[in-house]
């Protein structure tokens, strides 16, 4: 009797399989995962051996005629005989000297997904473990394997009238994430999630400036600073007639703060000072335009968000009209701006004095040294350590980007050789998964290394190399860190370049020695100070006064 049920039960369910009803999405990311994990997995898609793109497209319409589970396996299936027989090299022995990195590694759908027949699993886990072991046809490992490269791939537009030409391209940067973005399992949206939502975005897309708005919201989703869209000047979005606002700003309180000139005579024929509030921009508050850019502009974090937010609002593409609204003296002042394109060389005539040389290093007062990270070169260093080496303090002020100068500053902060952070890079040999390196180290032994207090300032400006130099400096022992979080985006950068817009990726992952993460938490700060509107308007830089409180007091 127990027989005869567990007959009728197995019937039972391959009758529902077969005629389960699926819809259009579940078909197509089902599909893109299939056909990304055949590109760098399947020895002879790996090799090059097929036209892989057009093989994408000649499959997607069976795919769209079929109607079950049933039917939508068998396409699959045969789609995958049609590819050859996988050679069975099983098992594959792990490098003995390999420690792997494994929370961006899961091929558990290929068993889970409940769109596969049995079959259909058993043929992908089978190419799982007898996968391509060659060199990449699609993809390469730049400076030894680190961060990756395109090669081989289709990179023009995609037809806009054509769904499947522009599935194409979603289901190629979907899969180019899915195997080489080393901090995809910090996403705040799951990477499967954002691909069901955005594949119906780019079949409804009836244009190139829809598609790409897509594209653009499907790339903001991995959450990484360091990553841009930038269309290329045929498209509307990056058109060659940009006019800028005079001056650079900060959102503070959802208000958008002036902190820097950048064409004084603009600035003035506007009465725009640092410290002047803006409130709105053509009639949308600084709240509103902070919600509506949320899916367009990809940020570790929300500080840097902000940060990027800030740089786009004060640019225009449209028109060289800003309708701008103004809080002075507690009231609201509303003016229509021309804004000019004072970027520009020719428009040099605006800028004459707006900006302030700075110094690279100098000596404040009460015995403290100061040293901007931004423009200080190597070639100075050695003067810095000879002015500042007997003071009880040194302040290095990274909120920008430095100029590689950590070799030479660590060395002389520390007593010892120290490691200050360890990496991930892929393994293009079993695609999605991550290896550990042994990192990198700064200092040795030095008697006279730098014994007063090192505080190092940070905020959101502090990205990648700023934020990997505060990580060397740390090492010392004697660092403190005032200012607040930073970009959470370090490490080499993967670069993609297609005919219709480029964009990137932090390409390695990168890691204090102790294995803690540093994307998109970026650099904890010891004592937390962020800039005020107040103390803007006093021209107060509130960071260093309280790096400089810290110094005499230990407080």
């Amino acid at each position: 009797m127990k027989k005869n049920a567990l007959f009728f039960l197995l019937v039972f369910t391959q009758i529902t399989f077969g005629q389960a009803k699926i819809t259009e999405t579940e078909k197509l990311a089902a599909t893109c995962k299939v056909w990304g994990f055949l590109k760098y997995y399947h020895p002879k898609i790996a090799t090059g051996d097929f036209n892989w793109d057009q093989q994408l497209l000649d499959v997607l319409p069976k795919i769209d005629k079929a109607q079950t589970k049933a039917e939508f396996s068998l396409v699959l299936e045969n789609w995958i005989d049609d590819l050859g027989v996988v050679p069975e090299i099983a098992p594959i022995a792990q490098p003995k000297d390999v420690e792997y990195f494994d929370e961006n590694f899961d091929l558990s759908w290929i068993n889970s997904n409940k769109l596969f027949s049995k079959k259909l699993s058993k043929k992908l886990k089978f190419i799982e473990e007898n996968r391509f072991q060659g060199e990449q046809f699609y993809i390469f490992g730049r400076d030894g394997g680190g961060h990756v490269g395109l090669k081989n791939e289709n990179t023009k537009h995609p037809d806009f009238a054509d769904k499947n030409s522009k599935l194409r391209m979603v289901f190629m940067y979907w899969n180019l994430v899915e195997y080489f973005f080393p901090d995809k399992y910090l996403m705040d949206q799951k990477w499967d999630v954002t691909l069901e939502k955005i594949i119906p975005l780019a079949i409804k897309a009836g244009n190139q400036d829809e598609f790409y708005l897509a594209m653009r919201k499907l790339v903001s989703r991995i959450d990484d600073s360091h990553t841009e869209f930038y269309l290329y000047p045929s498209l509307k979005d990056n058109a060659t007639a940009k006019n800028f606002f005079p001056a650079r700003g900060k959102i503070i309180d959802e208000k958008l703060v002036v902190t820097e000139i950048l064409a004084d005579s603009l600035a003035q024929a506007d009465d725009i000072k640092v410290g002047t509030v803006i409130t709105k921009i053509n009639d949308k508050t600084i709240r509103e335009i902070i919600a509506e850019n949320r899916d367009l502009i990809c940020a570790s974090n929300e500080p840097k968000y902000l940060d990027k937010l800030a740089e786009k609002i004060l640019i225009t593409y449209t028109d060289d009209k800003v309708k701008v609204e103004f809080l002075q003296n507690e009231k609201y002042v509303t003016k229509t701006m021309t804004w000019y394109d004072y970027h520009d060389s020719h428009r040099n005539e605006f800028k004459k004095g707006a900006r302030k040389k700075k110094e690279k290093f100098k000596l404040l007062e009460n015995n403290i040294g100061y040293v901007n990270m931004g423009i200080i070169d190597r070639k100075n260093i050695p003067d810095m350590i000879e002015a500042l080496k007997n003071t009880k303090a040194i302040v290095f002020d990274m909120r920008n980007y430095p100029k590689g100068t950590f070799e030479p500053i660590g060395n002389f902060l520390n007593a010892q050789e120290k490691k200050f952070a360890i990496y991930t890079i892929p393994d293009l040999t079993y695609p999605g998964r991550y290896k550990w390196t042994s990192g990198a180290s700064i200092g040795f032994d030095n008697k006279d290394y730098y014994k007063g207090k090192v505080v190092l300032l940070l905020n959101e400006d502090a990205q990648s190399q700023a934020e990997w130099t505060a990580m060397c400096f740390q090492t010392c022992g004697h660092a403190t860190i005032v200012g607040s979080q930073t970009a959470g985006a370090d490490g080499n950068v993967s670069i993609f370049d297609f005919e219709g817009f480029n964009t990137n990726f932090s390409g390695i992952g990168v890691y204090y020695p102790d294995k803690r993460d540093t994307q998109r938490i970026g650099i904890v700060p010891d004592i937390e100070v962020k800039p005020t509107i107040k103390g803007i308007q006093e021209g107060r830089d509130e960071v260093l006064d309280r790096a400089l409180l810290f110094v005499e007091t230990g407080k």
